[in-house]
């Protein structure tokens, strides 16, 4: 007996979990607004932990294509249903998309968002009541291009007791390479090679001015 609920649990953790049709209407979520950022999901009913609450659909195109898609887009808005998939494709869930989109960000997270096969889906990481707002990381990437207020623009209101106050990570921007030491470092070395240079020279000269002295003497 023993033996055969293993084997069922075993078969249960390799048949892969489902989502709901992402076109119909959810059945663990609905929408409405929200306190932390326009419109959010909240919890029909209780959402248990481990639960494929919904996959994330959109028009499927690649990173050159959300880029002229969007040119020109104020840079001072942070409102974007552009998910990653890979290097290669981006998921515009404004174009196409399910109500997945509207899941919000939470440095407090409850769900989680999962690529599988090029497909993104939003799980349960803990159980969540009902009511209760669905929210993950978002982990937006820091990029060298980004706009000096970028911190300000993704700023995270999610109001967690450990926000870390902001969407992107990582957290802090990360500071950038000193060339000072660097040029100090050069600026030490050539000082070394022109002064061993210096001294060379130097000992020449007085070598040579030696033996000239030198000869001078004997000629005496």
């Amino acid at each position: 007996m023993a033996t055969q609920r293993k084997k069922a649990a075993k078969k249960a953790k390799k048949e892969p979990r489902l989502a709901p049709d992402p076109y119909k209407l959810n059945p663990w979520f609905l929408v409405r607004n929200s306190k932390v950022h326009g419109k959010g999901c909240f919890a029909r009913k209780d959402i248990p932990k481990g639960t494929r609450i919904s996959e994330y659909v959109g028009d499927r195109i690649t990173w050159a294509e959300s880029d002229k898609r969007y040119e020109g887009y104020d840079v001072n808005d942070n409102h974007t249903f552009l998910f990653i998939v890979d290097r290669k494709t981006v998921i515009d869930g404004g174009v196409g998309g399910n109500d997945a989109r509207y899941i919000n960000h939470s440095c407090a997270e409850n769900c989680e968002s999962t690529v599988e096969k090029g497909r993104v889906y939003i799980d349960a990481i803990k159980d969540i009541k009902k009511g209760e707002e669905l929210g993950y990381d978002y982990q937006i990437g820091r990029d060298k291009n980004d706009p000096p207020n970028v911190d300000e623009i993704y700023a995270c209101r999610c109001g967690a007791p450990k926000c870390r106050g902001t969407m992107l990570w990582p957290a802090k921007r990360p500071k950038p390479k000193k060339k000072k030491k660097v040029a100090k470092k050069a600026a030490k070395k050539a000082g070394k090679k022109a002064g061993k240079k210096a001294a060379k020279k130097a000992g020449k000269k007085a070598g040579k001015k030696a033996k000239k002295a030198a000869k001078k003497r004997s000629a005496r």
